[in-house]
């Protein structure tokens, strides 16, 4: 057995581990690294380390610590219900709002995850109260976050974006981030008429939103499911909800606490802003510049973020570095040439191309989004570099592919969405989720596919 397919094995062997023993992905990464390096490659120790990405290490550091501060600071608990005042509280909008919170939450650095897991308590309450389909409200969540996903100033923009340019291919920040876009909100938009969106157009308005707090994705718990069942619709069942709220908690937070722009959140919503420009207006490094907003926040109010460091998304930042590094080794050793020359033996390129957006597809939705793109793209490297497919296209198809199926049951958002949907049929629950996303898994690849890969953008 040739050196090359012992590592493709190893790599084989890294994701179904991580997938079935719940062991993070990077640090068998790293391991299989040393191991195949050594064993296998017999590459020195300097030749093994030189496949660490530290530029998406500060990246992912840095933008996960400026979002760990806004989070600490009730930032996102003002976005949250500002959000919901733009709209006025109509119930036909509410699970527009969860999309573009999402969204934007995800595109100003938060870890896809992280930011389903601060909104998806609030919408699936929503859903429970104003008895809004659960499926619905929980595919607008994580399409949402997918949607936003891909900012030039995101988690999986900056991992994408980094791998592009570590293995100098044409890229475009701004079209790797309208693909997702474009095509989670045509998912939305789908999703949203299917499962009763359009009926909510009869509903009244929420006339208070402050009820809800972000607070409350700190933890699901099984009370959520007694407290939450729908008494009515309009203004008048959500305030006596928040009366409820006062009695059962009295020591709780004041609403306008959460509501309330204050000097922190406003030095941090500019801070947000700043990286904003910072990146794509000056051309700016992302991660340097969001540890040094970072810093200068937690300078000022250190109080608000001495936690923040503990809520960097470590277990991304090893995940990553670890999948990079395994693929530096086998770049090193030649497996990636020698997989792009078979993907190109196929001598179809577009059916090479739809095959690898449909293996991205079907194991990300049940192991890890990034790290599926971290092993597909330069594996597509080689089959890339023969200029007969349009590189652009064929890493936004990619990206796309292996994000979208993260309404999977089986995936961390979906997961998610599963746990805190109050007062639902979890088992039915679970079994609408996965066979939502397997239809994503069956259609969504060949879509990208098509409107993608075939033109030959880029």
């Amino acid at each position: 057995m040739s050196a090359e397919l012992i590592s493709i094995l190893v790599l084989v062997v890294v994701f179904v581990i991580a997938t079935t023993r719940s062991i993070n992905m990077g640090a068998l990464a790293f391991a299989a690294a040393y191991a195949v390096g050594e064993l296998v490659a017999d590459l020195d120790t300097d030749k093994i380390f030189a496949g660490f990405p530290g530029d998406l290490f500060v990246v992912l550091v840095g933008v996960t610590y400026l979002f760990a501060i806004a989070r600490a600071n009730g930032t996102t608990d003002w976005l949250v219900h500002a959000s919901i005042r733009l709209v006025r509280g109509r119930v036909v909008l509410i699970p527009w709002v969860m999309f573009v919170l999402t969204g934007a939450l995800t595109a100003i650095g938060a870890v896809s995850p992280a930011a389903v897991a601060i909104v998806a308590p609030i919408a699936l309450s929503f859903a429970a109260r104003y008895q809004i389909s659960p499926l619905l409200m929980g595919a607008m969540v994580v399409h949402g976050a997918q949607g936003g996903g891909f900012s030039p100033i995101s988690i999986y923009g900056t991992i994408v974006n980094g791998i592009v340019e570590r293995e100098k291919l044409p890229g475009n920040e701004i079209a790797l981030f309208l693909a997702s876009l474009i095509v989670n909100l045509v998912i939305a938009a789908v999703v949203f008429v299917l499962f009763g969106g359009l009926k909510l157009r009869n509903d009244g308005a929420v006339t208070e939103t402050a009820s809800v707090s972000v607070s409350a994705s700190s933890s699901v718990s099984a009370g959520a499911d007694a407290k939450s069942a729908p008494e009515g619709r309009g203004g008048g069942g959500l305030e006596k909800d928040r009366e409820e709220d006062r009695k059962e908690n009295p020591s709780a937070e004041p609403e306008d606490d959460t509501t309330r722009l204050n000097p922190a959140r406003m030095a941090t919503l500019a801070a947000l802003v700043a990286l904003v420009v910072a990146v794509l207006a000056f051309d700016l490094d992302a991660g340097l510049t969001s540890i040094t907003l970072a810093v200068l926040l937690s300078t000022c109010w250190p109080e608000d973020s001495r936690n923040a460091v503990t809520q960097i998304a470590w277990p991304t930042v090893l995940l990553i570095c670890g999948v990079l590094t395994y693929v530096g080794v086998l770049d090193e050793m030649g497996t990636i040439d020698w997989a792009g020359e078979g993907v190109s033996d196929i001598g179809v390129p577009l059916l090479s191309a739809v095959l690898l957006c449909y293996i991205g597809a079907l194991v990300s939705a049940f192991a890890s989004s990034v790290g599926i793109m971290g092993a597909l793209i330069p594996l597509a490297v080689p089959f890339l570099a023969q200029g007969e497919i349009g590189a652009v296209g064929m890493v936004a198809a990619l990206a796309v592919s292996a994000t979208v199926v993260d309404v999977s049951p089986f995936s961390t958002n979906g997961a998610l969405v599963l746990a805190a949907a109050p007062g639902v049929d979890r088992e039915r629950f679970f079994r609408q989720l996965m066979m939502y996303g397997g239809i994503v898994v069956a259609v969504v690849p060949a879509v990208v596919w098509l409107a993608l890969v075939v033109p030959g953008w880029g």
